[in-house]
């Protein structure tokens, strides 16, 4: 199981950049010519700030493969063992958010399946930690750390007013060597089409991130935390200047939910649709070249109530504009079920604006991915059969999409998930909210009874 931070897979391109003249705020800067004032210097900043940055420390056991279900084992033999599980241990990063209560903030994939997590300080004390929430499909997690004591916590900035260009720094632990900062600039905003699992709406820095940074700081100037270190492009394993974090308005919306809950609500806006492109621009007659293409309106959800028709193109959400539907995605998946959003919409050419209750996630309609990234692409509803058993109902596949490939069809039912019988949206929710490593579906397709293999 990977501990560390994520690595993306791509072609490398090398690209020779050289700076006219030395910015003043960066760290490499000329020496001090005697007589003159002391030179600029990230150094008081970062005195105030590493000791809210922490290292994290994970240890767990995992399985080597996942176990096959009971109802697979007909199909494979009774006398297949189940693999053996191996004892893992990781290391990532954190940031201290609150000091008296000592929580913590670092990514889902540093703390996952872990049994015992520890947190080090920057001045060496070392401290057990708890699991009070994560959230796989935003890769953030809050731990606690247990009978804390002078702590330090990080100021966070609005990550909204960010602006590219802008002097960024990374703090965190890369390769377990200890707290490292480095310094560099924001590279671009919004970002995504990461092929990631879930929400993407990265702050992209050519700040050196690696391994074991995940979890870290992202700061501003002033120390302020605007971003959670997540991802790195790195065709050969290091940082190559592609960095990628959660905006830090972001995690602290998270942050809070998972205080109040322990989970995440989300409210869903009860549409499917894609990036605006210049094909779709050019089909559809329309003088617009960003935002979220609205496909389809799902039933009864809280855009069908408010207006939203397929064929609209969301460009701004509660007044501030929209670049793509991840975007879209990112704040709605933000939200609470029962608050109230607008949207700018353009149809057929002409701006109108819509308020659109946003729906709960327990709705009997929903977004598959947001139950579980394997099942992306499927539209699901609270369904039965004929003879009135009740289980989840398959309303569309998009072609190509993770659900289409495990095999699911329009109107498959599903009653089954490993071996918890469910009858609705709610049940297969809590269900999956376990994580299990395997998921086995029992589907009902016409007059078969079948199961699904998911990873």
């Amino acid at each position: 199981m990977k501990k560390h931070t994520q690595l993306l897979s791509a072609l490398a391109l090398s690209v020779g950049l050289t700076l006219s003249a030395p910015f003043p705020a960066l760290a490499s800067i000329p020496g001090q010519v005697p007589g003159q004032a002391a030179l600029p210097s990230l150094a008081p900043m970062l005195e105030k700030v590493l000791p809210a940055v922490v290292s994290v420390k994970v240890e767990g056991t995992a399985a080597q493969s996942p176990k096959v279900p009971e109802e697979f084992k007909k199909f494979f033999g009774e006398d297949l063992p189940d693999q053996p599980s191996q004892q893992f241990e990781g290391l990532g990063s954190g940031v201290i958010i609150d000091a008296a209560k000592g929580y913590v903030l670092t990514n889902n994939h540093v703390i996952n399946q872990a049994q015992k997590i520890s947190i080090q300080l920057n001045d060496g004390r070392e401290f057990d930690a708890k699991l009070i929430g994560d959230d796989d499909q935003s890769d953030i997690a809050l731990l606690q750390i247990q009978n804390p004591s002078r702590l330090t916590q990080i100021a966070i900035a609005d990550s909204d007013k960010l602006r590219v260009g802008d002097f960024a720094v990374a703090v965190g632990n890369p390769f377990g060597l200890g707290q490292t900062a480095t310094s560099g600039i924001i590279s671009a905003l919004g970002r995504s089409g990461l092929n990631l699992e879930g929400l993407e709406n990265f702050i992209q820095t050519d700040a050196s991130i690696n391994r074991g940074n995940s979890g870290g700081a992202l700061l501003n100037l002033n120390g302020e935390l605007i971003g959670i270190n997540t991802a790195i492009l790195a065709p050969g394993g290091g940082s190559i200047g592609i960095g990628f974090a959660i905006p830090s308005n972001m995690a602290r919306t998270l942050a809070q939910q998972l205080i109040q809950f322990g989970e995440i609500k989300r409210g869903l806006l009860g549409i499917k649709g894609t990036e605006m492109t210049a094909d779709i621009a050019k089909a559809f007659k329309l003088n617009v070249q960003r935002g979220a293409f609205v496909s389809e309106v799902l039933p009864n959800s809280g855009s069908a109530k408010a207006g939203v028709k397929s064929g609209d193109v969301i460009i701004s959400l509660n007044g501030k504009p929209l670049n793509s539907f991840a975007e879209l995605r990112s704040r709605i998946a933000t939200t609470e079920p029962g608050t109230k959003v607008k949207l700018g919409l353009l149809r057929d050419g002409k701006p109108l604006e819509v308020e659109v209750t946003l729906d709960s996630n327990t709705s009997s309609s929903a977004s598959a991915e947001m139950i579980a990234p394997a099942l992306q692409g499927a539209t699901l509803s609270d369904g039965q059969l004929k003879d009135g058993t009740k289980g989840v109902k398959i309303d569309s596949v998009e072609k190509s999409s993770p659900a289409a490939q495990a095999g699911l069809q329009k109107d498959d039912v599903i009653i089954g998930v490993n071996r918890d019988r469910i009858s609705s949206i709610a049940e297969m929710r809590k269900v999956m909210a376990a994580k299990p490593s395997i998921i086995a579906l029992q589907v009902v397709r016409g007059n078969e009874n079948i199961y699904l293999l998911l990873r």
